[in-house]
């Protein structure tokens, strides 16, 4: 018996300092936050038990509405976009054999800097007199109102995670690249095929589990936006981009309503977990 339980017992105190802060910063308040959206907790601390009345609330709320489908539009203009600029990157950089540290240096650079430093960067590229509408206005193009028109601000803003988050992503699908064998490659190319079709037919393929994690982490971050948009729009203009987090935010740290920005939180949970599971079942049950 003792030697049975001599490795599950090694295994569970290797990995038992982790599991005690995955428990205390988020299962906990995780629990926390579900049990404080079914009170009306204020800035004082003063509380007391509502039910369900932050639900009922949040149903009613057109904000809460308008947030959801303005964090959908983001979430579906940023994520094929970083899924493509990290492909494209991480392929570019699998190919080049100089200075290829120095190449993947760079194209990381952009993911350890600030939000809040990228942001005040960006706004001065998209304002009237900033480097996009320079050369827009020598292509008489311009000036266009990225932060100014509903309907470019949330383009801009994917633009801008992009540039901020790709570099991750461009190493965990370099990191699949890398696992796949060159024989395979080099096969092919023996029997005649070309570039593309190596890459549908041998790379695509093997890189679908890398594919799919990258999938689900950006998916998730595309939700959770807010430095962004705190620095560079406010949730403006007029509300276009009024995220979910960003309602958080408003509601907790604007209104001191602690109750109700949890509510906010739990249903914002409950919908990455769903997006995550049909991820899951439609297009990485294979591949995890």
């Amino acid at each position: 018996m003792r030697h049975r339980l001599r490795d599950p017992v090694t295994g569970l105190l290797f990995v038992l300092p982790m599991l005690v802060l995955f428990l205390i910063f988020k299962i906990f308040p995780t629990l926390g936050a579900a049990g404080m959206s079914l009170t009306n907790w204020n800035i004082g601390g003063e509380w007391s038990f509502i039910g369900a009345d932050n639900y009922t609330r949040l149903v009613n709320d057109p904000n809460f509405w308008s947030s959801l489908r303005a964090t959908l539009v983001y979430t579906v203009i940023y994520v094929p976009l970083v899924m493509a600029v990290s492909l494209g990157t991480a392929l570019l950089l699998n190919s080049i054999v100089f200075m290829r540290g120095l190449f993947r240096g760079m194209l990381f650079l952009p993911y350890v800097t600030s939000f809040v430093f990228a942001g005040i960067i960006w706004r001065w590229i998209f304002e009237f007199d900033g480097l996009v509408n320079g050369v827009l206005a020598k292509l008489d193009l311009g000036p266009v109102g990225f932060m100014e028109r509903a309907e470019l601000v949330l383009p801009a803003l994917a633009v801008v995670s992009c540039w901020k988050g790709f570099g991750y992503s461009m190493l965990i699908l370099l990191a699949g690249l890398k696992a796949i064998p060159g024989s395979y490659l080099e096969a092919a190319k023996v029997d005649g095929a070309g570039p593309w079709q190596r890459f549908r037919g041998i790379t695509l393929p093997l890189l679908k589990p890398a594919l799919f994690f990258v999938l689900v982490i950006e998916t998730i971050a595309s939700f959770q936006v807010f430095d962004t948009i705190y620095v560079m729009t406010g949730g403006g203009p007029a509300k276009a981009s009024y995220t979910l987090i960003y309602g958080i935010f408003e509601r907790g740290f604007r209104f001191w309503e602690f109750g109700y920005a949890a509510t906010w939180g739990m249903v914002l949970f409950a919908i990455v977990l769903v997006v995550s599971l049909i991820q899951r079942r439609f297009i990485g049950k294979e591949n995890t």
